[in-house]
């Protein structure tokens, strides 16, 4: 396969066939990976039912909930077994508009990841509560500012990897979740040197169901971003010298 979209699902049955379908009609080299957390609403039934029909439609069950970041984990090492040369991630509910597609596989000719930015001219978000989108926003200045990242969307969750990038990060190291998964991955790119472009984007509240969003995953963002610099500054200061 030239590209594989993996898209992480827990209770999507209202969103998954129609974003699948429409994920799939953007070109005929474009696969995609439903990571489902055995949602209790029926949508790995509805999943396996497409997968039967559809050779592009790849599935992977997980025994439950165990988080966005692991999700991600789990699809990018099949992405790779599978030889996808682009690995995109997107989320299930509509929030990233599947039409984007053809442009993040155009950009990423030109660089190593691709980011679909919510910030990069102003403000792009349709149907946010007003502490919701002060939250995302503040919460990317804050990531910017201690890890010193140039990303104006650290915390968003459309991207589109070229495969060297996902072999050259140790994916079963990065445990972090939700906002911090994203952040870190980030961290992660530019710190081995891989070039980062973004492209503006619409990001749209969810069409149908709950919002994954906790004050768990909050947490862990503004813990994260510490951690990251701490770690980055003890390895120039104690590089890890070769045998």
């Amino acid at each position: 396969m030239k590209t594989l979209v993996v898209v992480p699902t827990y209770n999507e049955r209202d969103n998954i066939e129609n974003l699948v379908a429409e994920i799939l009609v953007q070109s005929d080299d474009i696969d995609t990976l439903i990571v489902d957390d055995n949602s209790p609403d029926g949508t790995g039934a509805i999943i396996d039912r497409m997968a039967s029909a559809n050779p592009r439609v790849h599935v992977i069950h997980r025994a439950g909930k165990l988080g966005l970041g692991s999700a991600y984990r789990e699809g990018f090492k099949y992405a790779l077994a599978q030889k996808a040369e682009y690995i995109v991630e997107m989320d299930a509910d509509f929030s990233h508009d599947p039409a984007m597609l053809p442009l993040f596989l155009e950009k990423i000719k030109e660089y190593d990841v691709v980011v679909g930015s919510r910030y990069l001219n102003g403000v792009s978000v349709v149907n946010w509560p007003i502490r919701r989108l002060i939250l995302s926003y503040c919460a990317n200045v804050y990531a910017r500012t201690i890890t010193g990242l140039k990303i104006s969307d650290c915390t968003g969750g459309f991207k589109c990897f070229r495969r060297n990038v996902l072999e050259s990060i140790q994916l079963d190291g990065i445990k972090s979740d939700g906002y911090s998964f994203q952040i870190e991955m980030n961290y992660r790119c530019v710190e081995n040197g891989f070039r980062v472009g973004e492209i503006p984007i619409i990001f749209i509240d969810r069409h149908a169901g709950e919002s994954k969003m906790s004050k768990k995953i909050i947490r862990e963002a503004v813990i994260m971003v510490w951690k990251l610099k701490l770690n980055s500054l003890l390895r120039k200061l104690f590089p890890v010298r070769e045998r």
